[in-house]
């Protein structure tokens, strides 16, 4: 994982979260927005908090990790 300090407008950023985040509360989960060579992670319930950077690879390892049975 990359923890990069990201300066800029967070507002500017396309954020969106899983089709499959149908909790009791819809804001328990977290958002995603996919830049060029960069995927930005917040939590959905504090949006002007921090975030996380990852690499396209980063977040496809994760992604595939995660997916594992």
């Amino acid at each position: 994982m990359t923890l990069k300090r990201s300066a800029g407008n967070a507002s500017a950023l396309e954020w969106f979260k899983s089709s499959y985040s149908d909790s009791s509360d819809g804001n328990d989960c977290v958002e995603i927005a996919a830049t060029p060579g960069t995927v930005h992670v917040r939590d959905s319930k504090n949006t002007q908090g921090p975030r996380l950077a990852f690499t396209e690879a980063q977040w496809a390892d994760f992604v595939t990790y995660t997916s594992k049975p």
